[in-house]
């Protein structure tokens, strides 16, 4: 039996979140005082009032997702004496997620993640002017109907297969025409559903290669250590656990696929028994489900389930 925390990306947001957990803990107040210091902002009003739009904000949503993962790891560390590296065969997170993962993981510290993930936003927000780009959910495809589908609605411009999720579950990004025309397309290849997404950029994309190219500098500039725990990558869906080739992952996962639905199927078929989903919302306890019915999913973003988790991993 093996264990794999894993922690979430964008769209996990709401308003609210992390602010039971600063009133029941003190660490978790910790937490999230500390990102505000290293931002230069109250983020943690921001998350705790809102309103929802400016927290939806790439340059907030990613440092605030964060600090409740972070959070949560502080809450298990100090009430159970939790020890990831002695309980935790892999962690993994879905694109942001990554630097949450890694962060819990000793690769970065707490202050140089949150300072990476405000230019990691800002940059994916100015690659690409407002409404030139889009995102869209495709249902009921895999995914190598999804890429013959981002092929044809292509037409010369962008349209690439950027979230791998899970069994049917497969998000295109790229020019909006293009991935417009590929919702229009999609009941051709068969696909149950075709959904515009609400984001703010093509995330995952060829388009985003000047944030690959702020994120290669930020990160030639922050110190970084070995993980404490093998990091299943993004781009790989295999472990990685030297601080240069994560360097180089975290640059590449900017333009790159989320290949999510290999990483879950590779820990469950090298042993993991249960994926822990940590920090806010549930987005990847559904699709660990989805991908791998055998696995046990469960998730820790309240202090409810802080207690309840806790003794069953420190025992």
């Amino acid at each position: 039996m093996a264990i794999a925390f894993t922690f979430p990306g964008q769209g996990s947001q709401q308003v609210g979140m992390g602010k039971e957990l600063a009133e029941s803990y003190p660490v978790a107040s910790e937490v999230f005082q500390e990102v505000d210091d290293a931002l230069g902002k109250s983020l943690s009003k921001i998350m705790w009032e809102g309103p929802a739009d400016e927290l939806t904000l790439t340059e907030n949503a990613q440092p605030a997702l964060m600090a409740v993962s972070i959070a949560v790891m502080r809450c298990l560390e100090s009430e159970f004496g939790f020890d990831l590296a002695k309980t935790v065969k892999y962690v993994a997170g879905h694109s942001l997620g990554e630097y949450s993962a890694l962060a819990a993981a000793k690769t970065f510290t707490l202050k140089d993640t949150a300072q990476l993930l405000a230019i990691r936003g800002k940059s994916m927000q100015a690659a690409v002017p407002v409404n030139e780009g889009a995102m869209a959910a495709l249902l009921g495809l895999d995914l190598d109907e999804a890429e013959k589908l981002a092929e044809k609605a292509a037409q010369e411009q962008v349209c690439t297969a950027a979230n791998d999720n899970a069994p049917g579950q497969v998000v295109l990004s790229g020019n909006r025409q293009a991935v417009e025309r590929a919702v229009e397309l999609a009941p051709e290849f068969g696909a149950r559903r075709a959904v515009l997404l609400d984001v703010s950029a093509p995330f995952h994309c060829s388009l985003m290669q000047p944030a690959a190219d702020a994120m290669k500098d930020a990160l030639s500039n922050t110190h970084m250590n070995n993980p404490i725990v093998p990091l299943v990558a993004n781009t790989k869906a295999s472990p990685i656990q030297e601080a240069g080739e994560i360097r180089d992952g975290l640059v590449a996962q900017v333009t790159g696929r989320v290949r999510w639905r290999e990483s879950v199927a590779f820990m469950a078929a090298n042993g993991v028994t249960s994926v822990y989903e940590v920090g806010s919302g549930r987005v990847l306890t559904g699709l660990a489900r989805r991908i791998e019915r055998s696995l046990e999913a469960l998730s820790i973003g309240s202090a409810e389930d802080i207690q309840q988790s806790g003794p069953a991993l420190t025992d």
